[in-house]
């Protein structure tokens, strides 16, 4: 099982022998791993664990459930009678369970966009939200780009034509706020909306963006060429109808 977890999860790297230098693991070993020769001591297993946002489950079971048991605090009774309704379950149709990709603009960078991957799942009559910011995206801000500090995860709440999330890092270091909607597209599944983040008001920088979601499939090989794209990219990089829905040169009307 570890070995074609660690299969699966690989193939997210630009190569295993970037993979390896990335991890501090020799790669003969790390090949070991793969063909399930070989499990890694417990501190190597935490760095492997660290570095894919998993934990060691990985060794029991497939990754594809581990990735939807996001951890989700219970609500404080304080802001349950105000959340009521984020206690209700969302609707499959209104956002299905499984992986998407979602696009906006650089908050920091004029001409630039972000794309990333996240995943929308149901736990506890609860629909939450998990994913990693781009490494390139969080350097550009200044920010701490380790796997640990690029994690970020919230609970949706319905709205009454769409629905809103609230996102938060690892540890609270940043928060967003999220709203969307879906939108008829031949294309495919398509959500949109804006984020915007807690963030005092300076010029150098914006706080609410366009932003879309598109639905890529409940499995992870689903996902898996999205993935290998997310990062920074220009405006021409990105799919017509996604430049179409994201208004690109028009500014956002607050």
């Amino acid at each position: 099982m570890l070995g074609a977890n660690l299969r699966q999860l690989s193939r997210q790297a630009k190569s295993i022998s970037a993979l390896c230098r990335e991890l501090g693991i020799n790669r003969t070993q790390y090949n070991r791993y793969l063909g399930g020769e070989s499990f890694p001591r417990p501190d190597v297993l935490h760095r492997i664990c660290s570095h894919f946002g998993v934990d060691a489950r990985i060794l029991l079971e497939p990754v594809d459930s581990i990735l939807f048991k996001t951890h989700v605090p219970e609500l404080k009774p304080a802001f349950s009678a105000l959340l009521r309704r984020a206690a209700s379950p969302l609707s499959e149709d209104l956002l299905p369970s499984g992986f998407y990709r979602f696009t906006r603009r650089c908050f920091i960078l004029d001409d630039v966009y972000v794309q990333g991957i996240i995943t929308i799942s149901r736990q506890n009559d609860l629909t939450v939200i998990k994913g990693f910011d781009p490494k390139e995206a969080v350097l550009a801000q200044g920010l701490d780009a380790t796997q640990q500090r690029r994690e970020f995860g919230g609970t949706v709440i319905a709205q009454d034509d769409g629905f809103a999330i609230l996102v938060s890092r690892r540890g609270s270091a940043t928060t967003h706020f999220q709203y969307l909607a879906p939108i008829p597209a031949p294309e495919g599944h398509f959500w949109l909306g804006y984020t915007a983040r807690a963030a005092r008001d300076q010029e150098t920088a914006r706080r609410v963006e366009r932003q879309t979601y598109e639905f890529l499939g409940p499995r992870i090989k689903d996902a898996l060429p999205a993935a290998r794209l997310a990062g920074l990219c220009n405006p021409d990089d990105l799919m017509p109808c996604i430049r179409s829905l994201l208004r690109i040169g028009e500014p956002f009307q607050s």
